[in-house]
């Protein structure tokens, strides 16, 4: 009988291939939050893969040592950066910007791992960050067809 109609032997103790999660190329800057978080999900995973490991679930255990190998590369890269000065723009201050529209925004520039738009947190690798870094307040910014004039910066 041909292989192609066999069962494939369950057994054999390998871990399905999930693939890893990509890591960005860029530096990764933190902030002091940043740096906090990545140990804590390195702490928790590695509690998750004991418990995963002593349920003898592969699948799991796959998933989490992909997600621990994520968290470890980017806790052995992770640049803490904090600014010093509040006079030009730097990663990890605030920074508010106004639009022509009076639309106001202000954001907190982070890492890549810390981004979350919905809480005012960019990436320091978005157009907006990079469009921003070096200015000061007065400065105006063009970002996807719009100008942003900046007013206020803060630490």
């Amino acid at each position: 009988m041909s292989r192609a109609f066999t069962r494939e032997d369950d057994g054999d103790g390998a871990l399905p291939d999930i693939g890893e999660r990509p890591v960005s190329q860029h530096r990764n800057l933190v902030t002091r939050e940043g740096l906090a978080a990545i140990d804590h999900e390195v702490t928790r995973l590695r509690e998750e893969l004991a418990r995963a490991e002593a349920e003898g679930v592969r699948e799991r255990i796959a998933l989490v040592s992909r997600d621990l190998r994520y968290w470890n590369a980017r806790r052995e890269t992770a640049e803490l950066s904090e600014p010093h000065d509040d006079k030009v723009v730097r990663f990890g201050m605030h920074v508010t910007i106004v639009n022509d529209d009076d639309e106001r925004r202000t954001w907190k520039i982070v890492g890549e791992d810390e981004t979350d738009v919905s809480a005012g947190k960019i990436s320091h690798v978005s157009p907006m960050a990079q469009a921003l870094f070096g200015k000061s307040v007065g400065d105006v910014v063009t970002v996807s067809g719009k100008d942003w004039e900046i007013v206020e910066l803060g630490l």
